[in-house]
């Protein structure tokens, strides 16, 4: 195994990405044929990274996910947090990221080291969905063992002091925070905005999931308060996105495009507000916030 890029407590700094260095932070030049009608045009073009990335809690691997190699100490902690693997941030002991930039198949794992009542938990729950394939989410075989009932998000009054130009600021703004769309056209953002709407962390990623298990991540490091803020994303609303929202308090998530049926419904049961086709020009709000049980 090669060396760990970096060893150190999770409340630091999120890590360096050594293919930043080399000029390639998060995309690859590659030649290509550009064909318009009858004319080619060769020349390079960016594509975003994806390499697979292993979480290994413990020394036990726990997911292979699909992600773009950079912020990865941002990505397992929020991934940690997210999926409910740990409560908190005081839960991850360690972390260290190894990189395998030179594989034939490049690759990185990051290896955390938790407490032991949440690996204790982890081991019951891989039990539960061993050797169970089905329906294809995590493995499971039953609807009964789908986790739909989110945490409650409290009112702590954020969204009564939204600005009511909030979601067009963010709306406006996050075109400069999306480097690597830009670069490539190909990769998701997950932002953090405040109640003016202005964007204080954006992260991107080939999957919007890992954008915003980054931003999370990200978050929960600097101890940022995940209650006084808004998830604002560029991809449709997913149940999977409204749930990892709903397990850190956020009050509302906000997308560029449409939300399915059961991302409403789980906002619902989580009292958070979802607000999707957003625009500078407007927004469609579900009527979702303040509506838990």
């Amino acid at each position: 195994m090669n060396s760990p890029h970096s060893q150190h407590s999770p409340s630091a700094p999120a890590l360096h990405n050594p293919l930043e260095s080399e000029g390639q932070p998060g995309a690859v030049e590659l030649r290509v044929h550009r064909h318009r009608g009858d004319q080619i045009d060769t020349r390079g073009d960016h594509v975003g990274q994806e390499w697979p990335v292993a979480l290994v809690f413990n020394g036990i691997s726990h997911a292979v996910m699909m992600c773009t190699p950079r912020d990865l100490e941002a990505f397992a902690v929020g991934f940690a947090i997210s999926e409910g693997i740990v409560g908190r941030n005081a839960d991850i002991q360690d972390i260290e990221v190894f990189w395998h930039a030179e594989a034939e198949i490049p690759h990185a794992e990051v290896h955390l080291t938790v407490v032991q009542q949440a690996f204790v938990e982890l081991k019951e729950k891989r039990r539960a969905l061993a050797g169970r394939s089905g329906c294809g989410v995590c493995g499971i075989e039953s609807i009964d063992l789908l986790d739909l009932e989110p945490e409650i998000v409290p009112d702590t009054g954020f969204l009564a002091r939204l600005a009511p130009d909030a979601i067009a600021r963010a709306a406006r703004e996050l075109p400069q925070h999306q480097a690597l769309t830009k670069l490539t056209g190909g990769l998701h953002a997950a932002a953090w905005c405040d109640a003016d709407g202005q964007i204080l962390r954006a992260f991107e990623d080939v999957g919007r999931h890992n954008a915003l298990d980054k931003l999370i991540g990200q978050l929960v490091i600097e101890r940022a308060d995940t209650q006084q803020g808004f998830v604002f994303l560029s991809s449709r609303a997913s149940y999977e996105l409204v749930r990892k929202a709903a397990r850190v308090g956020m009050p509302m998530v906000a997308t560029i495009s449409a939300p399915s049926s059961l991302a409403v419904t789980i906002a619902k049961r989580a009292g958070l507000r979802l607000v999707s086709f957003c625009r500078e020009s407007g927004f469609v709000d579900y009527d979702t916030a303040n509506s838990a049980a």
